[in-house]
Formats: C-alpha cells, sequence, structure tokens
C-alpha cells in the first residue's frame, strides 16, 4: 500500500518539514557522487561499538546518520512517508518544536539499537526512526483523518481512502513482523534495518502528541 495524499488540513507552510527532506536529499547525492561514498559513510553514520556516553565528539553520528541513506529506495520511501504525514505535524506542533521532536524521534531510535547491539560494528543511517515518531504523532493528533491510498487489485493499482488507524495499524503490523524476521540477523550483527526501532518510536510519537493534549 503506497499513501498518495491525505485529508488532514494545515493552516501554516511546513517550512522545517520540507527543509529537512531537502537537506536528505542533498546529502545522498553527496554520498553516491562522492569519490569514496563507503569512507564517507563509515566516518558520519552511527556505528554502535564507536559510541561512548561518556565522549562528546561520538555524539555527532546520532544526528548525521538521521540525513543519509543506503539507496534511492530507501530514501524515496522514508521521504515520501515523511512529506505525506510530517507536513500535518509540524503545522500542530510548531516549527521549532516540530524540528526538535524529529531529531528527538531519530537519536532515540539510534540509542536503541545501541542499547540492543553495543558492540554492533554495522553502520545505522537513515530517516527512518524519526519518521516512525512523525507517524505515531500524527496518529494521535489526526485520527479521523483519511489517507488516500494505491492497492494493488490484480494488475491494477486503485485509489482508495483509508482510515489512518486502519493504514497506521498496517504500517505498524509490518514493522512487527519484520522485526522478528529480522532478530536473528541483528543477533549474529549481520545488519538489516532498524525494525524494532521503529516500533518504539512510533509509541515515542504517540506519547508525545498525547502529551501535548491537542487533537482533531
Amino acid at each position: 500500500m503506497l499513501p498518495i495524499s491525505d485529508t488532514a488540513p494545515r493552516k501554516s507552510f511546513p517550512l522545517f518539514n520540507y527543509l529537512i527532506i531537502i537537506l536528505n536529499v542533498l546529502v545522498f547525492l553527496n554520498e553516491i557522487v562522492i569519490p569514496n561514498s563507503e569512507s564517507f559513510i563509515y566516518q558520519y553514520a552511527f556505528i554502535p561499538i564507536k559510541f561512548n556516553f561518556l565522549d562528546i565528539f561520538t555524539y555527532w553520528p546520532l544526528i548525521a546518520s538521521l540525513f543519509m541513506h543506503g539507496g534511492w529506495l530507501h530514501l524515496i520511501s522514508n521521504m515520501w512517508f515523511l512529506f505525506i504525514f510530517g507536513d500535518n505535524v509540524e503545522d500542530r506542533l510548531g516549527h521549532l518544536h516540530y524540528f526538535f521532536f524529529y531529531l528527538a524521534g531519530g537519536i532515540i531510535s539510534m540509542l536503541a539499537q545501541y542499547v540492543f547491539i553495543p558492540e554492533g560494528t554495522i553502520p545505522l543511517i537513515g530517516a527512518s526512526g524519526a519518521i516512525s515518531a512523525v507517524v505515531g504523532a500524527y496518529f494521535i493528533f489526526f485520527r479521523s483523518s483519511k489517507v488516500k491510498t494505491l492497492i494493488p487489485i490484480f494488475i491494477f493499482l486503485t485509489a482508495v481512502d483509508l482510515p489512518v488507524w486502519f493504514f497506521v495499524g498496517y504500517w505498524f503490523a509490518l514493522q512487527v513482523f519484520s522485526g522478528v524476521g529480522t532478530l536473528v540477523a541483528f543477533s549474529f550483527n549481520q545488519g538489516g534495518i532498524a525494525w524494532f526501532a521503529h516500533v518504539g518510536e512510533f509509541g515515542y510519537g504517540s506519547l508525545l502528541a498525547l502529551g501535548a493534549g491537542e487533537r482533531t
């Protein structure tokens, strides 16, 4: 299922949401044009074994890694979800609050992976954790909205207006089942997608939205 729009209105221009998207695209383009992209990734990605709570210089990758991606599909899927859901969350939280909420979501996601695999040597990159927090906040703030979604029916794509609880519920279930499937890979330090961090960040975003006490 691919979301293409939502029905939740917004009152303000989503400045920071668009700036985050642009920055992600620019960083990725830099990744693919520099001579040694692998070295770039290892320098700025979050690698758990290199992190030290007592060394402030090891904190920078927690932020830098949020703007890096492993390929076009990784980038486009993340930015598309951010484009669909982030503007409304920014409108509700306010511009600066949204920006710090987004960063906090991504940082917590990386630290969650550190807790599970502190000796991991695989670089962790991507905005998925932060975007999961955004989706969680959207679910609380705009639970009565609908998400226009492309659904494949046989060989055709059909646009259907789905309740946000159904779409997000499907997304959430996918994260859980995928997380179970990749748990073994992480335990053997083979990489994969940080699915359980996505689930945790969804919870973080939902709780923050509930704390804000504002709903549609």
